[in-house]
């Protein structure tokens, strides 16, 4: 049996929505001390619906995978639905993670409700 999905692989290989939004409305930074993944997510929303979303990461194919992916399942809703995304959703969308990798869900997870919260306290103070 294979260690991973052909998704994981897929996202792995062609990582959807790499890059940095200059002018992003929310930004999120997370990290794992233990494996040394880091994550960081741009979002550009507009009328609370998200336009568009990036990522940069520094960590294995697993946590490449889990940001590609969260960020193709947030892309275009609604900023109250992208805070209900988990992470077991971004591994079930994945068709599995190994369990000694289900943190990188974890991380993209805690990376889009990051940036949600970024955006969230800039449209308080606006």
């Amino acid at each position: 049996m294979a260690l991973y999905s052909e998704k994981v692989m897929e996202h792995f290989r062609n990582p959807r929505n790499v890059g940095v939004i200059e002018d992003a409305d929310g930004v999120g930074e997370v990290g794992n001390a233990k494996c040394g993944d880091i994550m960081k997510m741009y979002l550009k929303i507009e009328d609370d619906v998200i336009q568009d979303v990036k990522f940069e990461t520094f960590g294995c194919g697993s946590a490449i995978a889990s940001s590609s992916m969260a960020t193709e399942m947030i892309k275009g809703k609604p900023v109250s639905e992208a805070m209900q995304l988990t992470n077991a959703a971004v591994a079930e969308a994945l068709d599995g993670l190994p369990a000694y990798k289900m943190h990188c869900s974890v991380l993209a997870e805690e990376a889009i409700k990051s940036a949600l919260e970024d955006y969230r306290k800039k449209k308080e103070q606006s």
